[in-house]
């Protein structure tokens, strides 16, 4: 008995150890003792120093004290591109949530342009392979639009439209992908229908002479032989230096 007590009294007082050393340990934290101006400037110093992971305590709890202060808004906006710019696929989605986060509770900052700006690039660094579901990329080049749409003289502007033509290239790489995969596999027309919404869709793709002529090859295949021709001459007509000129049937040339 005497010893299932002694048993009892050292677990309390282990337990009761852990209970102060996690208390002191929390009011020991330098950062707690630290103003949120006094905090955001620390985590700058940091930051200029490209030292991100280290910054981020700083800046969150320079918002956690005055949240709605222009220093707290200003940490909170930090705190996503401390993330961003450790860019992995991780922090990315994390900084496009805290720029999100940002951007619901001060809908009318003058950093607006900014934060949308930053949530379309959150999500084109995340872009998959042609061959991979395209949901990120969709949703990156709706986020780039909608920056075009709300802010229209935005200093950002101009990049945006440099990203939306990467964006826009690569989610018609992917429709070529698909098409072409039709088009090995003996199916034709599933090829023609993927193929020529490509083409309407996306006029300005980098690489249009390849679908030109996979979508003639895609109408020979279905026995389309006028169709074929015309796809064909428009890949002659619009690309006379193109590789895959090389590669039309010699029925076609």
């Amino acid at each position: 008995m005497i010893r299932l007590r002694e048993a009892s009294c050292l677990a309390a007082l282990a337990l009761l150890v852990v209970l102060v050393g996690c208390r002191s340990g929390g009011k020991d934290d330098p950062i707690l003792r630290l103003s949120a101006a006094e905090s955001l400037a620390e985590g700058k110093k940091l930051f200029e120093r490209e030292k991100y992971a280290a910054a981020r305590p700083y800046f969150s709890h320079a918002f956690e004290v005055e949240p709605n202060s222009a220093a707290g808004r200003e940490a909170l906006l930090l705190v996503a591109d401390t993330l961003f710019l450790e860019g992995a696929e991780t922090d990315l989605i994390q900084a496009e949530a805290k720029y999100r986060d940002f951007q619901n509770r001060f809908p009318t900052s003058e950093r607006g342009d900014y934060v949308q700006f930053q949530i379309a690039r959150s999500l084109a660094r995340r872009i998959e392979r042609a061959d991979r579901d395209q949901a990120s990329t969709a949703r990156a080049l709706q986020a780039f639009e909608d920056l075009l749409r709300l802010y229209p003289t935005s200093p950002h502007a101009e990049a945006a439209r440099t990203e939306i033509t990467v964006v826009r290239d690569r989610l018609a790489e992917h429709e070529y992908v698909v098409g072409y995969f039709y088009l090995r596999y003996g199916l034709p027309g599933a090829a023609i229908a993927r193929l020529s919404t490509l083409l309407e869709r996306y006029p300005d793709f980098g690489e249009r002479d390849k679908a030109l002529w996979a979508l003639g090859m895609s109408y020979n295949k279905a026995k389309k032989a006028d169709d074929a021709q015309a796809a064909f001459t428009k890949l002659r007509g619009e690309f006379p230096q193109s590789r895959w000129l090389e590669k039309i049937p010699e029925e076609n040339r």
